[in-house]
């Protein structure tokens, strides 16, 4: 069962909002009959939905797939020089699924997969200010007083004026350990970002992705995203 509104987003012609318009103004019919009035509950794979007297269905169901990548992988389908992909550490999905962004080979965490084409283009355009967040080793003893660069924007070798939410969780003579949180998603932009700073990076891991953690998975492992996540997700990017 599912409140109309939501499965005519569903079938991507609008968001809710814009769907109760459309039903309001009467555009909307349920098995013949004209439905006018908000809040109609329907059984999405029993009912035929009309819109401006064209029938309408939801797409076959996408795949959203959580994994917890290990060092040494590509962020790719395929490699020319035949390294391991992740798409190799996932198995019997029945259908292909794409990841969405890339991690670098050397980088660990949250990598998120998918069929869902235009949630992907979402998820991965700055307008929609997505959020990543990296726990970044790097070496030497870094100074509290530099945290504020990050904020403030670090001018990188192209131009670019990089910036990142950041916090020091330790610093020690040999490492030290930065939460980064950024909305961007440039190449290597975190190890160019501390590079700049005199911090070479010695290990990264992305510990969230648009909300997504993978606390308590192992590294390598992967599952499903529940359909409360990938709702929050659309929500997210207007979707919903």
């Amino acid at each position: 069962m599912m409140r109309l509104n939501k499965y005519l987003s569903r079938c991507g012609l609008a968001s809710r909002r814009i769907a109760d318009k459309m039903i309001q103004q009467g555009r909307v019919k349920v098995n013949g009959v004209e439905v006018t009035e908000l809040g109609v509950i329907i059984e999405e794979k029993k009912d035929q939905v009309e819109v401006d007297s064209k029938l309408v269905s939801l797409p076959p169901e996408s795949i959203y797939v959580l994994l917890n990548k290990p060092k040494g992988y590509v962020t790719s389908l395929k490699d020319e020089f035949g390294r391991k992909t992740v798409t190799s550490l996932i198995k019997n999905l029945g259908q292909r699924v794409y990841p969405v962004g890339r991690l670098d080979i050397d980088t660990e965490g949250v990598l998120l997969l998918t069929d869902d084409g235009e949630l992907a283009f979402r998820l991965t355009h700055p307008k929609f200010q997505v959020s990543k967040c990296y726990h970044t080793t790097v070496k030497g003893e870094f100074p509290v007083e530099l945290v504020a660069r990050f904020e403030e924007g670090i001018k990188l070798e192209d131009g670019f004026v990089a910036t990142a939410k950041a916090k020091l969780i330790s610093s020690q003579r040999h490492f030290s350990i930065l939460n980064l949180e950024l909305t961007e998603g440039r190449k290597r932009e975190v190890r160019r970002m501390c590079g700049m700073l005199g911090f070479p990076v010695n290990g990264l891991k992305r510990v969230k992705f648009a909300g997504l953690s993978c606390e308590g998975m192992k590294v390598g492992s992967w599952r499903y995203l529940s359909r409360k996540e990938v709702d929050k997700l659309r929500k997210k990017v207007g979707l919903l």
